[in-house]
C-alpha cells in the first residue's frame, strides 16, 4: 500500500463512471456497497512528486455528490484504500493545490478525504540501527478533532528515531483503518499539519494527513530501548 502526506479531508467522494453508477444504482443498501467496494481495483500510488486526494466515497449519493461539485474536465478513479471506497484525483504537484480543491469539496458536499504523496527512494533506503521497542502497556483513545499526519514504519520502530528528528518532537504509536501507524502530529493547525507533510515527504517518508478523528492512539510516545 502506498503512503504519504495524507490527511483526511471534508470532500464530496470521487466521480463514478457511468457503468459503476448503474450497477450501484441498480441495488441498494448496504450490500450493493460492499459488493461494488469488492469488485473495485485498489488505488494506485502517486508518481514520485505527486500529491494524491482520495475523497471518501462509500455509497451512490456520494459518488453522485462529487460528481455534481467536480469540473468535467477533473480526472477521476473510483477505487479502494485500505477498507475504503475512494475518488482518486491526482496530478496535484503542490499539497496546496491538493488542499485547495479539499476545501472545496468540503464546502459543497461536506465528504472526507486523503492527501498523499510519495516519498523519495533515497530517504527510504537509508540504514538505521535496528532496536527493539520498550513493552509499554497502554489504553486506545480516538483522537479529537483536527489533523493527523501518520508515518508508515514498514513494520522498523527505529523509523520513530527518524521521524523524531525531522519533527523535533515525540512520536506516537496510533491505528488508522486498522493499520498502525507513527503518529508525526496531532493538531487543529492545518497549516502546520500540512507543514509537517512536506517535511516528512521530502526526506522520504511515506506520509498520510487524515481527520485525526479517524485515529486511534494507542500509545502517546514511542520509545525505542
Amino acid at each position: 500500500m502506498f503512503k504519504t502526506v495524507v490527511q483526511k479531508f471534508q470532500i464530496p467522494n470521487a466521480l463514478l463512471s457511468g457503468l459503476v453508477l448503474a450497477l450501484v444504482g441498480s441495488s441498494g443498501g448496504i450490500n450493493s456497497a460492499l459488493a461494488q467496494q469488492q469488485d473495485l481495483p485498489v488505488c494506485q500510488p502517486p508518481n514520485t512528486g505527486e500529491y494524491l486526494l482520495l475523497v471518501i466515497s462509500p455509497t451512490a449519493d456520494n459518488q453522485k455528490q462529487l460528481r455534481h461539485a467536480l469540473p468535467s474536465n477533473i480526472k477521476t478513479t473510483t477505487c479502494r484504500y485500505l477498507k475504503d471506497t475512494v475518488t482518486r484525483i491526482g496530478g496535484f504537484t503542490k499539497i496546496d493545490e491538493a488542499n485547495s480543491w479539499a476545501k472545496y469539496i468540503n464546502n459543497v458536499a461536506g465528504l472526507s478525504g486523503i492527501i498523499t504523496t510519495r516519498p523519495s527512494e533515497t530517504a527510504r533506503s537509508t540504514e538505521v540501527v535496528q532496536t527493539q521497542p520498550q513493552q509499554v502497556t497502554y489504553k486506545p483513545e480516538r483522537l479529537g478533532g483536527g489533523f493527523a499526519v501518520l508515518v508508515d514504519y514498514y513494520n522498523r520502530p527505529e523509523v520513530a528515531n527518524q521521524v523524531r528528528q525531522v519533527v523535533g518532537g515525540d512520536v506516537g504509536f496510533v491505528s488508522y483503518g486498522q493499520r498502525p501507524y507513527l503518529l508525526a502530529i496531532y493538531t487543529p493547525n492545518q497549516k502546520e499539519a500540512y507543514s509537517t507533510l512536506e517535511k516528512l515527504s521530502e526526506k522520504g517518508f511515506f506520509a498520510l494527513l487524515v481527520d485525526s478523528r479517524k485515529v486511534v492512539l494507542l500509545r502517546s510516545t514511542v520509545r525505542l530501548q
